[in-house]
């Protein structure tokens, strides 16, 4: 798949330099190939985790890290930034197939969607990718987070018998304050910023952690691209972000997500945001969801989460292209990929399944 991945970029490569897109990951949390499939092989074995074991991972497009994008931003001025979105838990193996390869020099900024496992452990890693410094006398990594995903507190209201086994930060009454599973708990001493007396100094990453909103009318800017915040549920109890970026190529990159929030769906398929539900109901009477090929605002790209009734979501959204992610070892990418054709020939809107190393040259 290697030689894949350098065909994409150098066929739409003719006016270089260019910004692109790296694919460093498409796979689910757990990864793929899955372990149980290979440690306790089923009869017949799974074929897209046993393949695993007969290719090496760079010929193989069913071999998945945790889902993550790297954009080779080039700017007006020709010069080149690296913006990663998620660091997972299999980042390094990341950066020594697809960093090498593709050639990134380290990394500008980081954007988290969210704050879970598959996006956030590898951020320890992240000091192999910055200078060296025994002292951490580096300039930090910007790092772009909601406080939710920084810092998640949950106010427990008690009863006259307090519940010995809730761990508090601290009590006003009877409410416990909770500070929930984040980035603060995970990665303490990537946080802090000053030495406690008596700390020793230790090599860590060195993040700059910048607060955003997970409204789709609160954009950020990271390392000159302007990104805007696509709020979208992830299970029915917690919000996770997508976003949309690029202005002469259009991307709106979702890579958890098991619902979309109708404000959410309504901006990305091209409607403005923060309407109202009885807005929402009026532009539905007047006009499909997907909006018209000339309108000026249809996506170049929607690069989305393998969710239930994802091919019903890209209907809705009606982009140029769609590419798939998030894929566990129950799809096949030969096979699903000879469905989505027929599927893509039918409706009008080429969808394929992404893979790992996938390179996609553009003008953002």
């Amino acid at each position: 798949m290697a030689a894949t991945a350098v065909e994409v970029a150098e066929n739409g490569n003719a006016d270089p330099p260019r910004s692109s897109l790296v694919f460093l990951g498409t796979g689910c949390s757990s990864a793929v190939p899955n372990a149980m499939c290979l440690i306790q092989p089923s009869d017949p074995p799974c074929h897209v985790c046993s393949q695993s074991l007969a290719l090496p991972p760079e010929q193989n497009p069913n071999y998945r890290c945790n889902t993550s994008l790297l954009i080779d931003y080039c700017d007006s001025e020709g010069k080149h930034k690296y913006i990663l979105i998620d660091v997972g838990k299999t980042f390094r193996e990341q950066v020594l197939r697809w960093f090498t390869f593709h050639k990134i020099p380290h990394v500008d900024s980081i954007i988290l969607t969210h704050e879970h496992a598959d996006a956030v452990l590898g951020l320890d890693d992240i000091r192999t990718v910055q200078p060296f410094s025994p002292t951490n006398d580096i300039n930090p990594t910007p790092i772009y987070l909601t406080q939710d995903a920084m810092e998640r507190y949950d106010f427990i209201f008690l009863g006259p018998e307090k519940d010995s086994l809730i761990v508090v930060i601290s009590w006003k009454k009877d409410v416990a304050i909770n500070i929930l599973d984040s980035i603060a708990v995970k990665f303490p001493y990537l946080v802090q910023k000053k030495l406690k007396p008596g700390q020793e100094i230790r090599r860590v990453a060195q993040l700059d952690w910048k607060i955003i909103e997970n409204d789709c009318a609160k954009p950020f800017v990271a390392s000159g691209l302007q990104f805007v915040p696509l709020p979208v549920m992830h299970g029915e109890d917690y919000v996770c972000l997508g976003f949309l970026f690029g202005e002469r190529y259009k991307v709106a990159y979702i890579s958890d997500i098991s619902r979309f929030i109708p404000e959410t769906e309504y901006f990305t398929a091209g409607y403005d945001y923060k309407l109202q539900d009885d807005e929402i109901n009026k532009m539905k009477r007047k006009r499909p969801l997907d909006i018209s090929k000339d309108g000026g605002r249809q996506l170049d790209l929607v690069i989305l989460d393998t969710l239930y009734k994802t091919l019903d979501a890209v209907k809705r959204i009606c982009p140029k292209r769609a590419l798939l992610i998030g894929m566990t070892h129950e799809f096949d990418h030969h096979k699903d990929n000879e469905f989505l054709k027929d599927w893509s020939n039918r409706e009008g809107i080429p969808v394929q399944l992404a893979y790992d190393g996938l390179r996609i040259s553009t003008d953002l």
